[in-house]
């Protein structure tokens, strides 16, 4: 019997450099996309996919996302008082219950492998989602990305999976990109090759990994005597592919919007992305961006 997937690990210790003055004081994980916050988003994506049980590895100046995930009795107090039912509902199903959340700390920047394996205890020796709260996976069809990733790997009775996307050509040196074998079922594949960020005149596809991953128990073993890699940082796409020679990948094309939180212009684009699909504001959101795109 497959091993059904219950916890997911989000890595939420990043500097936001980027977005620097704003991330200063502020993570970058919670500034918001229309009106929540962009790890908001990504949990509603695991809990959607049945995700009981979230890990975040976190860091330093990281307490509010913490606070976030927790339960405000005086907010929830003042608006019961109002009578703004409706807002303390969303609230309340929107809050993890009793533990539901871990949050454990990567003291040390030493990359997505390193902040991987510090959630190894809590993970335990099972299967687990991880999920890079920089991107955001916009479904196309009502199924989110993970959904998904959790669909493919009970029909392909467990293994790893990857989530890909396309990019242009032109741009594959700037992502992991896997390579094709053969065909599991309607947009699942087995992966032939990973390759990291090749130039486009060798790059095995233009799918690149999008920032989700179901991976089994093994890859802490990996990761604990993973040597350092580019940066100088444990990288988990070396695990990944230690892992590979024993195990099969398998890759899950995404059907929907994928934007990159991680930078402005994604960011940006994410925002308008999403308002415009909010049925609250759309309405009144389209013709005033209409008219300020009409005035450039």
């Amino acid at each position: 019997m497959v091993k059904p997937i219950r916890k997911a690990i989000l890595p939420v210790a990043g500097l936001g450099t980027r977005f620097l003055p704003a991330t200063k004081a502020v993570p970058k994980e919670m500034l918001t996309v229309v009106d929540r916050p962009v790890v908001q988003h990504v949990v509603d994506e695991a809990r959607a996919a049945g995700i009981e049980h979230i890990v975040f590895v976190t860091g330093r100046n990281k307490g509010v996302i913490e606070d976030h995930f927790d339960r405000q009795y005086e907010l929830e107090d003042t608006l019961n008082e109002r009578g703004k039912t409706q807002m303390l509902a969303m609230l309340r199903e929107e809050t993890m219950g009793p533990g539901a959340t871990s949050f454990t700390r990567q003291q040390l920047p030493l990359g997505l492998g390193h902040a991987v394996w510090c959630a190894r205890d809590i993970i335990g020796n099972e299967p687990f989602a991880l999920l890079l709260p920089d991107m955001l996976h916009k479904p196309a069809n009502g199924k989110g990305c993970l959904g998904q990733m959790v669909q493919a790997y009970a029909r392909t009775g467990g293994g790893n999976h990857i989530a890909v996307y396309e990019v242009p050509p032109e741009q594959t040196d700037q992502y992991g990109i896997v390579g094709l074998g053969e065909e599991m079922a309607d947009g699942v594949h087995k992966i032939a090759r990973m390759v990291e960020k090749p130039k486009k005149e060798v790059a095995p596809s233009n799918l690149a990994i999008s920032g989700r991953y179901i991976l089994q128990p093994e890859i802490f073993d990996l990761l604990a005597t993973q040597e350092r890699g580019a940066g100088n940082e444990i990288q988990l796409t070396d695990s990944m592919l230690k892992l590979a020679q024993t195990q099969d990948f398998y890759s899950v094309t995404f059907d929907g919007a994928i934007y990159d939180c991680g930078s402005k212009l994604g960011f940006l684009m994410a925002n308008v992305a999403y308002a415009l699909d909010n049925p609250e504001i759309s309405g009144a959101f389209r013709p005033e961006l209409d008219a300020l795109l009409g005035r450039g």
